[in-house]
């Protein structure tokens, strides 16, 4: 159950924003065989200047479609689960027109009971929902 930030410059349309999130969880459910309706997004625009995103050194410029995705999720995956994820978002987004240089991840992990759906209890922990499989 990743819950998924985007972050990404003001201009879009709603469909266009739409079509981003739904490219991102489409990679993740083919990548992580999560159920459909583990789809918890935020998708949040900033106006010119407000997301400042360099190369940390790799040699590219990022232009004014950058997307900074944020995915929060349980521990326990490979690192080979975690870049195929992150090539699989990254051929999804390309399918929608934003180049590879303009898609960043961050990846944070955490664990079962990190999570609450509602009614301030933590249901992994409660058993009223399974504890999703690696």
């Amino acid at each position: 159950m990743p819950l998924v930030r985007i972050d990404i410059h003001s201009g879009r349309s709603q469909d266009e924003l739409n079509r981003l999130s739904q490219g991102i969880h489409d990679a993740i459910l083919a990548e992580y065989g999560i159920p459909e309706r583990d789809y918890f997004h935020i998708v949040t625009e900033h106006a010119p200047g407000q997301i400042v995103a360099q190369d940390a050194g790799l040699g590219f410029e990022r232009t004014r479609d950058v997307i900074m995705i944020q995915i929060f999720t349980q521990g326990g995956r490979s690192q080979e689960a975690k870049q195929s994820l992150f090539a699989a978002v990254a051929a999804k987004l390309a399918g929608l027109g934003v180049a590879g240089e303009d898609v960043f991840i961050g990846y944070v992990e955490n664990t079962a009971g990190d999570w609450s759906f509602g009614f301030g209890r933590a249901q992994y922990v409660t058993g009223e929902l399974a504890v999703p499989k690696k």
